[in-house]
């Protein structure tokens, strides 16, 4: 007998990083990890609880697992981080051939509970469970078909549309791929598919069976790797090597794969048409990530010496924001000579709280995540590299905080170029209006933040550095130019697709299910 199950609603779980210098200025945050594995004879629960942790930076708003023995189909999420909803027991109860796992950050749905996945739904010939990295662009046409479907299925129907009446797209997406009463699921999948347009990197299963399945343009990574005894599928390969699986090759863009106890099948549905996000490099991957043949940290380290060259100063030490900008100081402080070292302290064990600061600690700037070390910084003049600004209010703490150690100039180097565009491919940046490159040029974002000095690199040096054609790459945040044509009303912002799809239900528990 599969089940969902909620533990109950939380207040004020919106999912903000309280930790935060200002906890209303995140940096670019990305959509989700998904993880999947076909592995008889392993225990399929753990390798994805051990493999979501490896994609954890991906999301920390909700995880869930989803787990089939052949029969039937659990799910077990929750809102928090991967150690935060599961523990030894609740794996332990998780038994099965087959399984995958999400960690979720919203850009489309609410923050709750009920738009966490795997998704699920059970159909006439068994159930689904899906989850997404991405967003989708035509939710609104995939809507119209989600209601268009015949109630064919009669009781169980009605259920299932009751069930996932999430304000997200993936919802949508497992509502169409469950409706198959002619067809296979993998059929149907190689119907649906060609019909989505934006991004998307999806895993999901029935009772028996792993799909996993890559948009045209490849915008978000997933990649492929093989066990002793089985497969995997995951957004990152440092999650294969987190669970010992080796690399075999990432999923094309264009491709549907499809592993069950007769092996692997693979299936092109649509012409590849490569556009890789390129922040994936700057920013949203981890260092020890391989993207596209090439090393992420040597793509960042390479950005670090560009920045140098494009912007040299005359400084005593060359110090990262930790984590996100330290391949990138590296490369800095090789290439001028300056000596490297950190100036901050990162709280290692600083994450995703349902706490929220009150407006005191706001306003005395909330020192939980980073502080500043006076003995590295007093007397010195500092090159502080970072990947982006985004409204600029963390750089203008950060600033302050250096000034305050005892920092005699402040030099700003950023190893991506100006954020001038939202992205509606699956990174949550702040609206158009609120970004700050928008209304500022290079020397007034400066004296903005407090820096003595500010050098972004040029979008050629950032392309340069992944070691990857322009051309294959989405560089839209920063140019406006979108792989994917939008819709009109997309401009409008991200919420647009959340309210036009439903209200959130905040805290709301499924009930059991009877599988046919």
């Amino acid at each position: 007998m599969p089940f969902l199950r909620s533990p109950g609603a939380r207040p004020g779980g919106d999912g903000r990083l309280t930790a935060s210098l200002d906890p209303h200025d995140q940096g670019p945050q990305d959509a989700c990890g998904v993880f999947g594995v076909w592995a008889p004879g392993e225990d399929v629960a753990k390798l994805t609880y051990f493999g979501l942790y490896a994609l954890q930076h991906r999301g920390q708003e909700s995880a869930g697992i989803a787990v089939s023995n052949g029969r039937q189909i659990l799910v077990y999420k929750d809102m928090g981080l991967v150690s935060q909803v599961f523990d030894e027991s609740t794996l332990d109860s998780l038994k099965g051939h087959l399984a995958i796992g999400h960690s979720r950050y919203s850009t489309t749905g609410a923050s709750t509970w009920q738009n966490a996945q795997p998704t699920f739904r059970p159909t006439a010939d068994g159930s689904i469970a899906l989850g997404h990295n991405g967003n989708l662009i035509n939710t609104h046409e995939l809507r119209d078909q989600v209601h268009s479907l015949p109630s064919d299925t009669g009781e169980l129907d009605l259920q299932s549309r009751d069930l996932e009446a999430s304000t997200n797209d993936t919802g949508l997406v497992t509502a169409l791929l469950a409706h198959h009463p002619d067809s296979s699921l993998e059929a149907r999948a190689l119907e649906v598919l060609p019909t989505l347009r934006g991004a998307f990197s999806m895993v999901w299963m029935n009772e028996d069976t792993l799909y996993a399945a890559r948009d045209p343009q490849g915008i978000r990574p997933l990649v492929l790797g093989r066990l002793d005894r089985g497969w995997v599928v995951a957004s990152e390969d440092a999650a294969l090597a987190t669970i010992g699986a080796s690399v075999v090759r990432e999923i094309e863009p264009g491709e549907m794969v499809v592993i069950d106890h007769e092996g692997l099948r693979s299936h092109t549905f649509a012409e590849p048409e490569p556009k890789g996000c390129v922040f994936e490099y700057v920013y949203l991957a981890r260092p020890d990530a391989t993207i596209s043949g090439r090393s992420v940290h040597e793509a960042r380290v390479e950005m670090g010496r560009e920045l140098a060259r494009q912007f040299p100063v005359d400084a005593d030490l060359v110090m990262p924001v930790p984590e996100s900008g330290t391949p990138a100081a590296s490369g800095y402080a090789e290439e001028s000579g300056i000596p490297f070292g950190q100036g901050f302290v990162k709280n290692a064990y600083v994450g995703r709280t349902f706490i929220q600061p009150s407006q005191t600690l706001r306003q005395l700037g909330l020192r939980l995540k980073l502080n500043a070390l006076p003995h590295m910084i007093r007397g010195k003049k500092v090159v502080v590299v970072d990947d982006s600004i985004v409204r600029g209010n963390t750089q203008r703490a950060q600033v302050r905080m250096l000034r305050e150690a005892g920092a005699l100039e402040v030099h700003v180097r950023i190893s991506s170029p100006p954020v001038k565009w939202p992205c509606f491919y699956g990174i949550d940046f702040a609206t158009r209006a609120e970004l700050i490159a928008n209304g500022l040029d290079v020397d007034e974002i400066a004296a903005s933040v407090g820096a003595d000095s500010l050098g972004y690199i040029s979008l050629e040096g950032m392309v340069q550095a992944t070691g990857q054609p322009s051309s294959t790459l989405c560089q839209a945040c920063f140019t406006g130019e979108y792989p994917v044509p939008l819709p009109d009303e997309s401009q409008l912002g991200k919420h647009l697709l959340e309210t036009t799809l439903g209200s959130p239900s905040y805290g709301r528990a499924l009930p059991v299910l009877n599988n046919p």
